[in-house]
């Protein structure tokens, strides 16, 4: 049911543009009676990092919202976040890829405590050693660490009142004894969003136009366990076990439809009513098992990991259109269909990895994966009203097949203090194969891709950093996206997944320069070929009627320029933590989409969809920390963005802005904090686009985003306990393919 809200689906990717929060200083510091110097935000080789260790404006809040703190990381919809406003972020923590799918972990840090947390690692073209997803930047969030046995924890509760109370709360323990490191927790809660769409399209000769609520609950359980053994000096072995389960019984959306036709210039109204009754489950566990063995002294090292995860999902959506009068009275009951989509994923990965420390400040890495999955997505779709029973068309068995094999050399010199370079290449090749049972649909694949790395990174002194870098990537669609089942929002108005979308190939380059770790510019330029979207299209079906339908395609080629101007600095001795962003963009969206290539039986005629599109924009983020008291335990936090229009490939974009403000107290143990997000009610969505063939698509998209959030967090335990070690996943780059969903 969540996807059948396209607008949604298309949005959550599109226009993640809009906010970018975070805060700096590079100042000395007193705290407890210890005064540190630190730089809190530099550029170091390939990464930027933020030193949140030794602020007290860090504690009491969770990873999630001080990730939204952080320099060049954002975050709008509060469910995703993003680098330097477009680029996904996967998350790693203590160097390791986190072992959950997207959307737990984004749950994870909203209950992981900020206290946890000493640094920030933002890696915006991450080299070839990581397995990442085209556009994908890395956030690595590096814990605490203390050499002291015993047992600590936090337990927090986060009362969120919206257009609904939501309520969560999690509890963590720590357990460290000699060579033995035990950490869990559990988490859980409910949410529900509550937004309201206008949603319309047509042409000269018609239009049609939804409106309505959709309201969508959620109940959430998850947890973990880690486990890390020192069997010596020199060997670690580790386990982890991550759980998630979310469900949603009563998920609704309520839309009335009218659609108007000219006959000779008269309009012809027709009225109905489309009620959407889901039901969804979705369970996530994956296994990990790792070893490393550091070979000298050096630093030098060889990991090897194993990875298992099982995702299955069930969706159960009842759609009911009712025909109305003028007067908006039901008369009759036009469509009712049963749909069933579920969807089950296997995946087992292997992942070897191996540093050489040479001579003269070389480091040597080189390594390979190997992941193989499959996918079981049986459709299921039943008319409930004359001529009832399943129907064939709209039903569909998918099974789908992948195995991909990585290799990667890198190669890594330091000249002094002043310059670095690095330099590798991936190898990967995807063999791939799926079919619909007892339909002539069916793809197969076998692609091989070479993805060159190279980075420079120069000092001239320590006021200025220089830094250049150039990747290549694959992006591959997540699985739910190739199973080519219709997901309906009316009755004439759906999404179609596509199995024969292919990966796209990004180039992405990214050109700095910082000054006194306090001020940078950044330049960027993306290329992507076979871009993929869902791109609209408007037909006619077999009865006459006019159906829109965003189909997952490539479409052709997407140009993306970017220049970013930031300011992350402390003023009046710390009293104000200021970070600042203006973005200057530049978009390029050429290609066309003409047919849904599922169709084998041309069920619907479309219209060519022309896309050949550019704008500029532009972006400012402005955050602010103010320090109300000199025992450094009162602060205020006021935060403000605006993205102006902005062209994306099914339209242009209008100017999205919102403000947030907070306070907190902080008390012994306990940390207090109080939040107002989306003040002003004006964090909403509007596209208007035009195909070049005369259509029109429109969606207004209003969320309810004011919100008064209150958490409470209390720390025990020895809290100088050091954190279990993480591993990175075998099967990570899998993970972010489920889509959570």
């Amino acid at each position: 049911m969540k996807r059948i809200i396209t607008t949604a689906a298309l949005l959550s990717l599109i226009f993640t543009n809009a906010q970018q929060v975070k805060k700096d200083s590079a100042n000395s510091k007193e705290i407890q009676g210890v005064t540190m110097t630190k730089k809190v935000f530099q550029k170091k080789a390939d990464r930027m990092v933020f030193d949140v260790a030794a602020s007290p404006i860090a504690k009491g809040t969770t990873g999630f919202d001080l990730l939204k703190e952080t320099p060049m990381v954002s975050s709008t919809d509060n469910s995703t976040l993003k680098i330097l406003g477009k680029n996904a972020s996967v998350i790693y923590i203590n160097g390791r890829k986190s072992n959950m799918d997207p959307e737990a972990v984004i749950e994870m840090l909203k209950n992981m405590p900020s206290e946890n947390i000493s640094k920030i690692e933002v890696i915006t073209m991450p080299s070839s050693e990581f397995q990442v997803e085209g556009n994908q930047g890395i956030i690595n969030i590096i814990l605490k660490k203390k050499p002291t046995d015993g047992t600590n924890g936090n337990i927090r509760f986060e009362d969120n009142q919206g257009y609904y109370n939501n309520p969560s709360g999690s509890v963590t323990l720590n357990y460290r004894k000699d060579k033995l490191g035990i950490s869990g927790s559990v988490n859980g809660g409910k949410y529900t969003q509550q937004q309201y769409y206008i949603l319309s399209n047509g042409n000269k000769d018609f239009k049609q136009t939804s409106e309505g609520t959709v309201t969508g609950p959620r109940t959430y359980l998850g947890g973990y366990i880690n486990i890390d053994y020192q069997i010596n000096d020199n060997q670690n072995i580790g386990f982890s076990y991550n759980h998630r389960n979310r469900w949603g019984n009563d998920f609704r959306s309520n839309l009335y439809n009218e659609t108007t036709k000219y006959n000779n210039g008269n309009p012809i109204v027709e009225r109905t009513r489309t009620v959407n009754l889901t039901e969804d489950n979705n369970n996530n566990d994956s296994f990990n098992l790792n070893y490393e063995l550091k070979t000298d002294d050096k630093g030098s090292k060889l990991s090897l990991s194993s990875s298992y995860l099982h995702f299955s999902k069930t969706e159960d959506n009842n759609s009911t259109t009712h025909l109305l009068d003028s007067n908006k009275n039901e008369v009759a009951v036009g469509l009712n269909f049963l749909q069933k989509t579920p969807l089950v994923i296997d995946n087992l990965g292997f992942q070897a990895d191996y540093v050489q420390k040479l001579k003269n400040n070389y480091t040597l890495s080189f390594g390979g994966s190997y992941n193989t999955t499959k996918t079981d997505s049986d459709t299921y779709y039943e008319n409930l009203v004359p001529p009832t029973g399943k129907d064939p068309n709209q039903s569909n068995h998918f099974i789908y097949k992948e195995k991909i094999t990585g290799i990667y050399v890198t190669l890594e010199k330091s000249f002094g203090e002043k310059l670095s370079t690095k330099i590798g290449t991936r190898f990967e090749n995807t063999n791939a194969d799926g079919n619909v049972v007892d339909k002539n649909i069916g793809i197969e694949r076998n692609n091989n891709n070479f993805l060159p790395y190279l980075s420079l990174n120069y000092n001239p002194n320590q006021n200025h950093n220089i830094s250049y870098s150039f990747s290549s990537r694959v992006s591959r669609p997540a699985f739910w996206a190739l199973n080519p089942a219709k997901v309906y929002l009316t009755a004439t108005n759906y999404v179609q997944n596509n199995p024969f979308t292919k990966p796209e190939i990004n180039y992405n380059n990214e050109l700095m320069y910082m000054y006194k770790n306090s001020y940078f510019v950044t330049a960027s330029y993306n290329y992507t070929s076979n871009a993929s979207e869902q791109i609209p299209l408007h037909g006619v079906n077999q009865n006459g009627d006019n159906v829109l339908a965003y189909i997952r395609s490539n479409y052709g080629d997407r140009q993306e320029f970017g220049l970013t101007f930031g300011l992350q600095k402390q003023f009046f001795k710390e009293i104000w933590s200021a970070n600042h962003t203006l973005t200057l963009g530049h978009n390029i969206y050429k290609g066309s989409v003409d047919s849904d290539p599922t169709d084998t039986q041309n069920l619907v005629t479309f219209e060519k969809n022309i896309i050949d599109k550019s704008a500029d924009y532009y972006q400012f983020q402005l955050v602010n920390n103010i320090r109300l008291s000199a025992k450094k335990d009162w602060f205020f936090g006021a935060n403000y963005f605006y993205l102006s229009p902005l062209q994306i490939e099914i339209g242009e974009l209008k100017p999205i802005h919102g403000a947030e403000i907070s306070l907190k107290k902080m008390m012994d143990n306990w940390t207090f904090n109080l939040q107002l997000r989306d003040v002003f009610g004006t964090n909403r969505n509007r596209i208007y686009g035009e195909d070049g063939s005369g259509n029109y698509n429109s969606v207004n998209q209003n969320p309810y985003n004011r919100q008064l959030v209150f958490t409470a967090t209390y720390n025990f335990g020895n809290q100088k306990l050091q954190k279990v070690r993480k591993a990175e996943g075998a099967n990570d780059d899998i993970k972010n393919r489920t889509g959570g969903n």
